[in-house]
């Protein structure tokens, strides 16, 4: 049987099914933010505060992270190649240097991918996921699975824990927040969420904090926002509540479908 690009020996399996990386998925996003052309290449080609494209694109996102994850070789390398083919048509413009640079440049897509590895990692983590450090180690190496389907080279991202952090380490010095992108913190409070997802506008300040707490404190800094260990408590506690709060909740609920697939595959293995 064709289980894609992990399966059910896969570390990833076991991290990226569980409710709280909806948190994760924020964190990510925060990351992102703070590479100057990542930000730029968002936000001179998407319509942010138009709620109907913000929340297509959130969905578009949300579906490729399923996809290659869950889906066949197939289905993954499919999904792949149309974000490679909408990259490498897209280009923006740098201030800093004058330059115009198309989406699917190398730095940035490095910096998102790590960026996505690192908060689903941390995420999973601090809230109680049950993950040794071998295991993290293969979470990040097989995540270079992932990288190969935006168009990077597997060798040209980290393979273990140890060598995102070095990458990480090496690249803040040129991380900050663009002046002409909108705090996504100030964003969240006057969420634009179309009339058909309403409920969820209350949910996503409160996500947005949270996912802002498990920032490294550097991080929250260039965002121009407490950095104590304060906040460093406060999501290591939220997330250990969240997480376990969850798992009362019974698994046909609790779990996509997608997710609880992969569960009960992982128990036959």
């Amino acid at each position: 049987m064709d289980h894609g690009l992990f399966g059910p020996q896969s570390v990833t399996w076991r991290v990226m099914g569980e409710p709280v990386q909806f948190v994760g998925g924020f964190r990510a996003l925060l990351m992102q933010g703070l590479h100057p052309r990542a930000m730029r290449g968002l936000v001179q080609n998407s319509a942010l505060l138009d709620p109907d494209e913000a929340w297509a694109r959130f969905w578009r996102t949300t579906e490729f992270v399923r996809v290659r994850t869950y889906g066949t070789t197939a289905e993954a390398g499919r999904a792949g190649a149309r974000v490679r083919r909408i990259h490498a048509r897209l280009t923006a413009h740098d201030p800093d240097t004058g330059e115009d640079f198309r989406l699917d440049d190398p730095d940035a897509l490095r910096w998102v991918h790590v960026g996505e590895v690192d908060s689903y990692l941390t995420v999973a983590r601090r809230a109680g996921v049950r993950l040794s450090a071998e295991d993290a180690d293969r979470f990040v190496a097989e995540q270079r699975r992932s990288a190969a389907l935006v168009g990077l080279a597997e060798d040209d991202v980290p393979g273990s824990v140890a060598e995102m952090r070095a990458y990480i380490e090496a690249r803040r010095p040129g991380l900050y927040l663009v002046p002409e992108a909108a705090h996504p913190l100030l964003l969240s409070l006057n969420a634009p969420v179309p009339a058909r997802l309403a409920a969820l506008k209350p949910a996503v300040p409160l996500i947005t904090l949270l996912a802002f707490a498990t920032l490294p404190r550097w991080a929250r800094r260039l965002y121009r926002l407490p950095a104590t260990p304060l906040e460093d408590v406060w999501a290591g506690v939220a997330l250990k509540a969240l997480y376990h709060g969850t798992r009362v909740i019974p698994e046909g609920l609790r779990y996509s479908p997608d997710a609880r697939r992969a569960r009960k595959l992982m128990s036959a293995a």
